[in-house]
């Protein structure tokens, strides 16, 4: 039984910075092109290879994703970026296009090339292909089953020469895309801005009337309120409560969607998948105890309502949000600790306003929440004020208990 993979996004620095702290194994990351994220921040040259550095220096993985479906004008700037990929050495290149996986091959030779789920990978003859080809991983499709997966495991393990492992990537959490392994032409159509060179602008989320009107009797199920309807608005994905199935189906990376998220979705994602893999792992009655542990965490950070997806079968009309486009948000982004001095103040880069009294929550990443009291603030000319309004303002905040560190999260 392999022990798999947490694997999880990160928009920037800070991000990779904090998935890592907060258990993540393996980060995947943009530059800033060629990805699928880019209204992300992503990563500078600079950025990137200090991330590797950071991962490598604390025993994680940075995958580097390269994902579009690449056009003509593509080809000469990608062989040029994977070339800087060989120098900076991350873990492995993420990549969708045939085109792309061969430049990859030939002008980074020294990293992993795995395969996006944008290239459709549904069948055990797909990922032997891929394997053949010299591919290491395969990210599966968000349309397989775990009956699937399983079946996909069992007769690549017996085709996969001795000494040898390929291995097989799954989503098991996030977001979920409307349409065939997040091939989407909505926003492109729409917009002009291709959802398959990163510039997706989520027109699924959008309010739609809909009506068939040569099919007399036939009803799609849609429900709305005084807003409209958001008939393509899926739930995201949540499989915290399922990890040993996803473990059975031999499935070696758990990936969390999310490249456009805030550091504290990724720190409360992590951590709870990293208790609950390491709970599992312990024991099977230890991870059915924290059960409610694990499902009240993974709430306090923005979702919109939860699904299983493909993995027990196909989605029916439950999986779909009608009502509203919005997430649910049970907690604030206040920052991180950037420093701890020894008068007890902390240094933080303020995310969303506080005050002087709030009750708030130090998240640590070993799993403990401490609750405390914001006694003070003092801005960056070092002036005592009643609250903190102004985003990204560097502050020095003393709380009761002082008991957070550098690399905690402050949320309400």
């Amino acid at each position: 039984m392999i022990k798999p993979e947490l694997l999880c996004p990160a928009k920037d620095l800070e991000v990779l910075k904090t998935a890592v702290d907060f258990g993540a194994d393996a980060v995947y990351i943009g530059g800033e092109a060629y990805g699928l994220r880019a209204k992300a921040r992503n990563f500078s040259q600079e950025d990137m290879e200090e991330g590797i550095r950071y991962a490598h220096a604390k025993g994680a993985r940075v995958h580097v994703t390269a994902n579009i479906l690449a056009h003509n004008r593509d080809l000469e700037g990608a062989a040029a970026y994977f070339r800087e990929l060989e120098r900076m050495r991350p873990d492995a290149v993420l990549v969708a296009d045939p085109g792309m996986f061969m430049l990859a091959k030939e002008n980074c030779p020294h990293v992993d090339i795995h395969i996006s789920t944008q290239a459709n990978n549904t069948n055990a003859g797909t990922f032997r292909f891929w394997r053949q080809m010299g591919a290491k991983r395969v990210v599966c499709a968000r349309e397989l089953s775990l009956e699937e997966i399983a079946e996909i495991r069992r007769i690549i393990d017996s085709e996969t020469p001795e000494g040898e492992h390929f291995e097989i990537e799954a989503f098991v959490h996030g977001a979920m895309c409307i349409s065939y392994s997040g091939r989407c032409l909505l926003s492109s159509y729409f917009t002009g801005r291709d959802a398959n060179h990163g510039e997706c602008t989520h027109p699924c989320r959008w309010k739609y009337a809909v009506m068939e009107e040569s099919r007399p009797g036939e009803y799609l199920p849609v429900e709305e309120n005084e807003r409209g309807t958001f008939i393509f608005n899926s739930r995201d994905l949540c499989m915290v409560d399922h990890i040993p199935e996803l473990v059975s189906a031999g499935i070696d990376s758990l990936k969390i969607e999310g490249r456009m998220k805030t550091a504290l979705y990724v720190a409360s994602v992590a951590r709870t998948y990293r208790k609950a893999i390491d709970d599992y792992f312990e024991s099977e009655e230890k991870y059915r105890e924290n059960l409610p542990w694990y499902e009240e965490e993974i709430r306090k950070c923005t979702y919109r309502r939860f699904t299983t997806g493909f993995c027990f079968g196909r989605p029916d009309e439950t999986s779909m949000v009608y009502d509203s486009n919005t997430y649910v948000n049970e907690s604030v982004f206040l920052g991180i600790v950037e420093d701890a001095q020894e008068d007890g103040g902390i240094t933080i880069m303020q995310r969303n306003k506080f005050c002087t009294g709030d009750r708030i929550e130090i998240m640590k990443p070993d799993g403990r929440d401490i609750p405390a009291v914001v006694e003070r603030i003092e801005n960056h000319e070092g002036v005592t004020v009643s609250d903190a309004p102004h985003p990204k303002e560097m502050l020095k905040v003393y709380l009761d208990p002082q008991a957070a560190e550098k690399g905690d999260l402050l949320r309400t």
